[in-house]
């Protein structure tokens, strides 16, 4: 724990004028003597101050936060000493004056100095404490949420290859034309998963050549039933989002919805008001309307706040399910 020196020493100033306050009030003292009682009684503060800060035990958010009884003895002990050789010093200087009649005086204030300053360092000491515990809080449940959209991640890009698969299977077995572009296309999706999957961040424009080639893949396995549309302002391009966010909505989207030639599921992804918005038509599927937990949702607004300090915003009404996204940047060089 770090304190100022520019603290410790006006500080230790102004509590040996107001320890001297007595002296301050007699009628006849002198001027030197008040002086040189000022500085008997600073001088010994900053003492206390830095000694007290000496003994404080290493900052961890393990450490106790029970005042130590062993600590405060030894600071009281060696103080009284230290206040003793003071007030020795000051009247082999100054015989003058009568220091020595007033030991016990100066004993007391000193008593006085180091409980005050003790209870002081004491307060700040449990204060940083509880800050260093909420940045190592705020570190774990961080660690902690990057873990569970490794995991989101890592369930819905197995499900997501398991069909691709059965879908390229289907398309060679029928002769499709599309067969080798659906190949290539799954090949580049995967060639981008890894190549962004480790940043906490990535453009938006790289996001959306991710989004495409999953569009195409998923065109082919749901045809005409499936309809993406993309219109986001090319202003946006160079802001930021987390890597697999608009995959992970559209994943959503036809998880949560019933996806048939009779019933199209239209998504569109475009742009408003700072806003990337992923909305689509709702016709909620009955088992997931029941069950659904909202889990990947949370996980995605989670991220943002941990990201940008903002949260998604999500609306919903009887005919569209819409996510909105807040747009943010790593750093001002992307503006455009």
């Amino acid at each position: 724990m770090n304190l100022s020196n520019a603290i410790i020493w006006i500080s230790s100033l102004f509590i040996g004028i107001l320890s001297s306050i007595p002296k301050i009030l007699r009628l006849h003292i002198e001027l030197p003597e008040l002086c040189i009682d000022i500085s008997i009684a600073s001088t010994f503060t900053v003492f206390v101050w830095y000694f007290n800060l000496y003994l404080l035990p290493s900052v961890s958010v393990l450490s106790s936060k029970n005042i130590s009884f062993l600590r405060l003895l030894k600071s009281l002990v060696i103080g009284a000493f230290v206040m003793l050789l003071l007030v020795i010093v000051h009247q082999l200087l100054l015989t003058k004056y009568e220091f020595e009649s007033m030991m016990l005086m100066y004993e007391f204030r000193g008593l006085i100095i180091n409980l005050t300053v003790s209870l002081f360092l004491y307060l700040l000491y449990q204060n940083y404490l509880a800050k260093q515990m909420n940045i190592e809080l705020e570190k774990v449940k961080s660690e902690n949420l990057m873990a569970q959209f490794e995991l989101l991640k890592q369930q819905i890009n197995p499900h997501f290859l398991f069909n691709s698969l059965n879908t390229l299977k289907s398309m060679v077995e029928t002769g499709d034309e599309n067969s080798a572009k659906f190949i290539v296309m799954l090949s580049d999706f995967y060639r981008f998963a890894l190549d962004k999957k480790k940043g906490d961040v990535i453009l938006l424009k790289d996001e959306l050549e991710i989004l495409q080639a999953f569009e195409f893949l998923l065109k082919q396995r749901f045809e005409d039933a499936f309809r993406l549309e993309i219109l986001i302002d090319e202003k946006y391009f160079g802001s930021c989002i987390p890597p697999f966010t608009l995959q992970l909505l559209l994943e959503n989207c036809l998880k949560h919805n019933v996806v048939s030639l009779s019933n199209p599921l239209v998504i569109r992804v475009y742009s408003d008001e700072e806003k990337i918005c992923v909305e689509n038509n709702l016709q909620p599927k009955r088992s997931y309307e029941e069950t659904s937990t909202n889990v990947g949702l949370e996980n995605i607004n989670q991220r943002y706040r941990l990201l940008s300090g903002k949260e998604i915003e999500i609306l919903k009404n009887d005919k569209n399910f819409t996510v909105r996204l807040p747009v943010f940047y790593a750093s001002a060089d992307y503006r455009r």
